[in-house]
């Protein structure tokens, strides 16, 4: 039987505010209470569901795995009742803040150019556009969107495929004219080969030799946080480097940098997705009409294109 002196959208309000925003003080400030009454209002709702939701520390506040999963519920439930206050009243434009990450060569080569169509399609948006190569915890960061390149771990992320994508080793013809081109994978080791700067999932470069996978690890003077940041030194003739074919297409096309043993490229292709809390009825307005415009509007470019 429902509890009518128990205000539970507000609880699962402040909640999810705790959860985005990291500690109580913060989300005090932006319900305009004290935080010893977010505090309290926590430790009920705690003892109301007999479990634990966050891990309390001296910096921050995290949510445990049944926090995290009752926050997801509490984001759907509360986007479900903002859609039909709007859509009740009349007003089924979407609106709201819109967190967005993706890598800097996604954004810069295919998201940020899309944004201007969809800004001016949906003014009530308001986006907060993240730029990094890194795996964002949706959650922890407060993101709505983030765009992943390859296989997808299991987790309980929602995802939209927009595409798939190819590497490619290039090089600068100022790179090429002073060291020559490697003939084969083996001939790598004499050549300068730039990284990434953080872990990837992939710990080498793979090629296809007589019909095996032969790995080359990318050692050299440079590594760097993000692909685009590769993509200038390999431009400036530093190095080789190992890049999405959409990044580096039209460098290519223009002659700025050649492809690198593609003879031995094993073609692989990495999908790359939206992915995102929630789904169907569940997913906020503005989440799903900015997901419709990228499955409609993204085109990652190959290369003979």
């Amino acid at each position: 039987m429902a509890r009518w002196d128990i205000n539970r959208l507000a609880e699962m309000e402040v909640f999810v505010r705790v959860i985005e925003l990291g500690n109580f003080s913060a989300a005090a400030r932006d319900f305009r209470i004290t935080p010893s009454a977010v505090s309290k209002l926590l430790t009920r709702l705690e003892t109301r569901l007999q479990a634990r939701l966050l891990n309390r520390s001296t910096r921050r506040l995290t949510p445990t795995p049944e926090g995290h999963g009752f926050y997801e519920q509490c984001v759907r439930i509360l986007a479900d009742v903002e859609d039909a206050e709007r859509n009740t009243a009349g007003k089924g434009e979407p609106r709201g803040a819109l967190r967005v990450s993706a890598s800097v060569p996604f954004a810069q080569g295919v998201l940020l150019p899309l944004l201007a169509g969809f800004l001016l399609r949906y003014p009530g948006i308001t986006l907060d556009v993240v730029l990094t190569d890194q795996v964002v915890n949706l959650v922890e960061e407060r993101t709505d969107v983030a765009i992943r390149h390859g296989p997808l771990e299991n987790s309980r992320l929602v995802a939209r495929k927009l595409g798939t994508t190819r590497m490619v080793v290039v090089a600068a013809p100022a790179y090429v004219q002073r060291h020559g081109l490697p003939g084969t994978p083996q001939d790598l080791s004499a050549h300068n080969r730039l990284d990434f700067g953080y872990t990837r999932t992939l710990k080498g470069w793979p090629f296809l030799v007589d019909g095996a996978q032969w790995l080359v690890s990318p050692e050299g003077n440079l590594t760097a946080s993000d692909g685009e940041a590769l993509r200038q030194m390999a431009l400036a003739g530093i190095g080789l480097a190992r890049l999405d074919e959409f990044q580096v297409v039209d460098d290519i096309a223009a002659g700025a940098l050649v492809p690198v043993l593609q003879a031995f490229n094993p073609g692989d292709i990495d999908p790359v997705h939206a992915v995102f809390l929630g789904q169907g009825a569940q997913m906020p307005l503005r989440v799903r009409v900015f997901l419709d415009y990228l499955v409609a509007n993204v085109h990652l470019k190959r290369l003979g294109e």
